[in-house]
Order: C-alpha cells, then sequence, then structure tokens
C-alpha cells in the first residue's frame, strides 16, 4: 500500500511558522501531484496547495503570500513552507499524493495557533 509519511505540525502563537513535509517513499516516477489539504473539527476539507511534477503550483486564496509549497522530486517529498501563522489555520493538515492515477491521503498532522 502507499503510505504518505507527514511531519512538522504543532502549536505554534500567531505570526509563527511551521514547516510541513510528506513523502512518498518509493513512488517517484509514479507521482504526478502532491499537495496539502486541511480539515478543521465541522468543517469541510479544502485545498491549501498542491504541485505538480512539473513544479506548477495552485494555492488556496486564505495561503497566497503567506504559505509556499515546494517539492523534492528525487526525495518525492512535499513541503509546505506557513509563514505568518493565524489562529484561523487551525487544523488537521492532510498530506495528498496522485500516484498512477489514485488519490492517496495521509494521517494527518496537526497545526494549532494560539497565544
Amino acid at each position: 500500500q502507499v503510505r504518505l509519511v507527514e511531519s512538522g505540525g504543532g502549536l505554534v502563537q500567531p505570526g509563527g511558522s511551521l514547516r510541513l513535509s510528506c513523502a512518498a517513499p518509493g513512488y517517484m516516477l509514479s507521482t504526478t501531484t502532491m499537495g496539502w489539504y486541511r480539515q478543521a473539527p465541522g468543517r469541510q476539507r479544502e485545498l491549501v496547495a498542491i504541485i505538480t511534477n512539473s513544479g506548477r503550483t495552485t494555492y488556496a486564496d486564505s495561503a497566497k503570500g503567506r504559505f509556499t509549497i515546494s517539492r523534492d522530486n528525487a526525495e518525492n517529498t512535499a513541503y509546505l513552507q506557513m509563514n505568518d501563522l493565524k489562529p484561523e489555520d487551525t487544523s488537521l493538515y492532510l498530506c495528498y499524493a496522485l500516484i498512477r492515477g489514485v488519490a492517496y491521503w495521509g494521517q494527518g498532522t496537526q497545526v494549532t495557533v494560539s497565544s
């Protein structure tokens, strides 16, 4: 089975930064798209950012200017640099990977922004 390995979540104060990472070991040549979604309790899952294997990126409006998604193709790892975090960014962040036409999800890493 495909297993997405996530890390980087935690508790930060408003205005702080975090960097999330997600790897799909062994699927370097098969992963066409990776990204991050988030889902807070009582809310629907929403897209944060995605990146294709060619480097094309898409961001949610709430993430533009604050978050940056990048990708290390050699390691098949996606990163989400999150700056100027706000309380409304608090959520479970889920890694997404499209591998051979099938979407896979990580278990998620919790990001909490609070003073």
